[in-house]
């Protein structure tokens, strides 16, 4: 929960780098409230508010999670525009945020696996 919180409070920062497990934590945890979200709209017959309502509340910290991530793999957060090429783009995407971050300091940042703050 310490990992989503703190995407959360970092929620419009595109600058540095984002650890996978930062990222994929987050991931995780957006997607089980989201499934528990969507379970509750059907429920209460909802429309899917409160999934949308979710859904706009997360968009911008999801994105600049993802930017950092990219970042972290020493790539420009302009690749995230992938997503727009149906699925080989989402695939490609899906690739680069699996992959290992570079060692070291790159041009975004220190390495957030060894940084001490």
């Amino acid at each position: 929960m310490e990992w989503y919180i703190g995407v959360l409070r970092q929620y419009a920062v595109y600058t540095g780098r984002a650890r996978r497990k930062e990222y994929w934590m987050f991931f995780l945890i957006n997607a089980i409230a989201a499934v528990i979200l969507n379970v509750l709209d059907v429920l209460f017959s909802s429309f899917g508010l409160a999934s949308l309502v979710y859904s706009l509340a997360v968009f911008l910290p999801a994105a600049c999670v993802a930017i950092r991530r990219l970042h972290d793999t020493g790539r420009s957060g302009w690749w995230l525009l992938l997503c727009f090429i149906p699925v080989l783009g989402f695939l490609v995407l899906v690739f680069f945020l699996v992959l290992e971050g570079d060692n070291g300091e790159n041009e975004y940042g220190l390495d957030p696996k060894y940084e001490t703050t």
